[in-house]
């Protein structure tokens, strides 16, 4: 299986790339097709990049995108493609990996493609939904350094949230055993009376573990008073960090340093925030995320380069790669492919009225996948569930699932269109999928006067994915009427209510009065018209209930809470029961992952 890289892509002796997914794992593809790795300046050379803008980091260097933009800032932008999904199963339905086949495809036929996607957290990785590293032969490479930390960018955004919680609750401890006097004189602070029950920010770890929901800090020992401020605290996974945020909506360095000051911990006795600038740390942040504001560039395993930046999920947070990687690809790129988290309700709502706001960016296209694993889930079939064998209604033909199922489809194809954008539906193939199933998602989509693609990305790379390829461009050559769904003066209630009404399908919405308290409190901000919604709700059905499949109807959408992220500009309800801290289920992927201390070769990953 000896394969180079040769004329822009990785081929064998024959020319082709065949390594065949239905016998290697995704592991032993990134490790065959990585022996052939190109230098970093084959990517220099063809993204026309000056030797000062790239910034070599082992296999996976970083773009100085300041250097970039003020280089490129008068040359027009590439054609921008939003990737979106139908409501998924656990496993996701593979949006990473029809991104990176329409690349793939889109390299085919002889254009300048690129793309932005997240970068992967721990959290997923070794729990159940594996890396978002694509798969079969449409994957990122190199896979394990994806995978596994990258260039650090979590763990400093990871550091910089934690720095703002040392120096919140250091502020605590001193302010209780000190006097005003004795305050100033030992540290020149003045005292910011924070009030201990309303300290809103937690603290940030890249793993799902639901021991560290809830959680007391301080205790002390032997009566001293010198082991912290004993209170209530929690963790929040890194992907849901505001911080996270806020790397994903900064548009350049200014944008973030401003963002990072306005973080909001908690607040003093008499209501008022206290944010990162109060406790002088905002500048300490922005020195750890000083690296992590550059994207990373890695690459297709057909050889398209991909900048990795930012990895918020779409359920908890915005679930968006990074604005400031969209800007420099699509002056990189002739055509930029990018991808939003979980389905069309959740990320590409996201993407449509946070992030497009907040960038002045607008798509040409948007591809929505579809999987008739998840259409059959819709349709009635028992949920596949992680680790165990799929029921035995995804392994036969059930046409009859699938049709029920496609009103699930017709929802997220309504959603797009709402946004102005007429969608390409891609049928993402899977080896279980028969005939007569596909034609019957074909022809419903036609029907519904959508543009419907078959890819089959993952077992033959680029090659399989030409049909899409092409339907994406004819959508991107059409003109669209893309448009907010609400204008962000419209009140925060009624924003709600329109996201749940107009995109979740839902009746209305019922608020718990500590939410309709805090949104009340957030209303009279002066600010209120320059703040987004980003909503928080299960991924798993587009109500509040995962449990309700299809296209759920006569239901209200209940918000028992809402957050306030300053720094990201961001309101957050959240709806149902959902938490910033996700769970590691009882079959985690870690239980596969080993290294083979013969080649030194991470084994295991998917």
């Amino acid at each position: 299986m000896a394969i180079e890289f040769k004329d822009g892509k990785y081929v064998d002796a024959n020319g082709h790339v065949t390594l065949d997914p239905t016998i290697y794992k995704d592991w032993q593809i990134a490790e065959e097709a990585e022996k052939a790795l190109p230098p970093v300046d084959y990517f220099r050379e063809k993204l026309g990049l000056l030797p000062e803008e790239i910034i070599p980091y082992g296999k996976t260097p970083k773009i100085d995108f300041i250097k970039v933009m003020n280089r490129l800032k008068d040359k027009p932008d590439g054609k921008f493609i939003e990737v979106t999904a139908i409501t998924p199963t656990p496993f996701g339905e593979g949006k990473s990996t029809v991104s990176l086949g329409l690349i793939e495809g889109l390299g085919k036929l002889g254009l300048n493609v690129g793309g932005a996607l997240r970068q992967p957290s721990g959290g997923p990785t070794m729990n159940v939904k594996g890396t978002a590293a694509g798969g079969g032969n449409a994957l990122l490479m190199p896979m394990t350094e994806f995978s596994l930390g990258l260039t650090g960018d979590i763990n400093d955004i990871m550091n910089a949230h934690n720095l703002a919680m040392v120096a919140l609750t250091s502020r605590m401890q001193h302010e209780r055993n000190y006097d005003d006097e004795k305050l100033e004189r030992l540290s020149g602070m003045r005292r910011l009376n924070i009030d201990p029950t309303r300290v809103g920010m937690g603290w940030a770890m890249d793993f799902c573990c639901q021991a560290l929901r809830n959680i007391i800090i301080g205790i002390e020992g032997d009566g001293r008073r010198n082991d912290g401020f004993m209170m209530r605290s929690h963790f929040d996974i890194t992907a849901a960090s505001e911080i996270m945020s806020i790397m994903s909506l900064a548009r350049d360095l200014p944008d973030l340093r401003k963002r990072l000051s306005r973080v909001v911990l908690a607040f003093d006795r008499a209501g008022n925030p206290v944010t990162t600038a109060d406790l002088e740390v905002d500048g300490a942040m922005m020195a750890w995320l000083l690296e992590a504001s550059k994207p990373n560039l890695i690459q297709t395993i057909e050889g398209q380069p991909v900048l990795v930046h930012a990895g918020p999920f779409g359920n908890i947070a915005l679930g968006q790669s990074s604005i400031i990687a969209d800007r420099v690809a699509l002056k990189l790129s002739d055509i930029h492919v990018t991808e939003s988290g979980f389905g069309s309700e959740i990320g590409y709502e996201k993407f449509w009225n946070v992030k497009c706001h907040m960038s002045g960016l607008k798509p040409d296209a948007a591809v929505i996948v579809a999987t008739v694993r998840a259409l059959k889930n819709h349709g009635g079939a028992q949920p596949p569930m992680p680790g165990r064998p799929l029921p035995e209604p995804y392994t036969r033909e059930d046409v009859g699932l699938v049709e029920a199922g496609c009103v699930n489809l017709l929802r997220h194809i309504g959603i797009v269109r709402r946004s102005g954008v007429s969608p390409v539906v891609c049928i993402n193939a899977f080896a279980t999928d028969s005939k007569n199933e596909i034609a019957a998602i074909r022809r419903i989509c036609e029907e519904a006067g959508a543009r419907v693609a078959l890819s089959e990305h993952w077992l033959k790379g680029g090659d399989g994915a030409l049909e899409l390829a092409d339907a994406v461009m004819d959508a991107c050559n059409e003109p669209n009427n893309f448009a907010p769904l609400y204008d962000w003066s419209m009140p925060f209630e009624q924003r709600i209510e329109t996201i749940a009404r107009e995109v979740y399908g839902a009746d209305g919405v019922e608020f718990s009065s500590l939410a309709r308290q805090r949104i009340k409190e957030l209303q009279a901000r002066p600010d209120a018209e320059e703040l987004g919604i980003c909503m928080v709700k299960t991924q798993y059905s587009l109500s509040d209930n995962p449990a309700l499949k299809g296209a759920p109807t006569g239901w209200r959408l209940h918000v028992r809470d809402c957050l306030f992220y300053g720094g990201a500009g961001l309101v957050v309800p959240v709806a149902g029961d959902i938490s910033l801290m996700p769970g590691t289920g009882s079959r985690p992927a870690f239980r596969n992952v080993d290294v083979d201390l013969e080649s030194g070769q991470v084994t295991g990953l998917f």
